[in-house]
């Protein structure tokens, strides 16, 4: 038997895939509606934690962050099985996710932080990203049934919180990627030019193909080959800039890194690769 805590986009379908799959699942929700409208596709809800959780060997969490977690699992306690393993998918701090390990242990259950790169249709599809760290013989206990949930599962080594921290630097490059594809939208719409061309440009040139490449040039630690020098790259940002204000347009990110250019400027770098901006930042890995 599995419970499933959180029947948000990613919880639910998580619920209807596991349930595909031949699992019975018993579901909570805060909002208990979103719970009981599994029940069309198989699930038993139950309006109260303690009770969805009776006599369940998995306990799965989706919810909002760290103390959501906590008090969720406080209310469920007193109807958790012995020994029951506690699987948590929640984006939550590294502190929290090994604070929880060690706390659950001392109770007398299994918690494993297991969260994901997955959208909810990955999680009906059971593709996408799931991560995992801690003790190995742990991991390689749940590792099975996690893999059924997912397209790859992803295991960090014997750091517990490790997992939780990757998910941290996952999410960071989305949200910088999404700010800075607005300012490039920004700019766009200050040059006149339509999202179509974007995609078009996008299409035929993917800069994320040198990804890999600009992420060995940034660590390697010597800036001094340039293949974009930091004063033509500060100049084209001034560019950018100017192309914003002149075009009535906001940029958000484009600023602060122009303002940290000028900073490793004044420090003598004008003529090294541009990425020695991220210079202090790598050797503090």
């Amino acid at each position: 038997m599995i419970a499933f805590l959180g029947m948000g986009l990613l919880g639910s379908n998580f619920v209807r895939a596991l349930i595909s799959k031949g699992e019975s699942v018993q579901v909570w929700n805060r909002t208990t509606a979103k719970a009981t409208a599994l029940e069309s596709y198989g699930a038993k809800a139950f309006a109260e934690v303690t009770e969805a959780v009776k006599g369940a060997d998995r306990v799965h969490l989706t919810l909002k962050d760290d103390h959501t977690v906590n008090e969720v699992l406080a209310a469920a306690t007193a109807g958790l099985k012995p020994g029951a393993l506690i699987i948590d998918h929640t984006t939550t701090s590294a502190d929290g996710a090994v604070d929880r390990t060690k706390e659950w242990a001392a109770r007398g259950f299994t918690y494993v932080h297991a969260p994901v790169f997955m959208g909810p249709s990955n999680a009906l599809d059971s593709t996408g990203y799931m991560l995992v760290s801690g003790d190995q013989t742990v991991i390689s206990q749940v590792s099975p049934a996690l893999a059924k949930m997912t397209g790859q599962l992803i295991n960090f080594g014997d750091t517990v919180g490790k997992a939780a921290g990757m998910k941290l630097i996952g999410n960071s490059f989305l949200v910088s990627l999404t700010a800075g594809l607005a300012d490039t939208m920004s700019l766009a719409k200050a040059l006149d030019i339509p999202v179509s061309d974007i995609s078009a440009l996008f299409g035929a040139w993917n800069p994320g193909n040198a990804l890999p490449a600009r992420l060995q040039r940034m660590t390697a630690g010597d800036y001094s080959h340039p293949s974009w020098e930091l004063n033509m790259a500060r100049k084209d940002t001034q560019l950018f800039i100017d192309a914003a204000q002149k075009g009535n347009t906001h940029l958000a990110l484009l600023p602060a890194i122009a303002t940290e250019m000028d900073r490793w400027i004044a420090k003598g770098h004008g003529n090294d690769d541009w990425t020695v901006i991220g210079k202090d930042a790598v050797e503090r890995i």
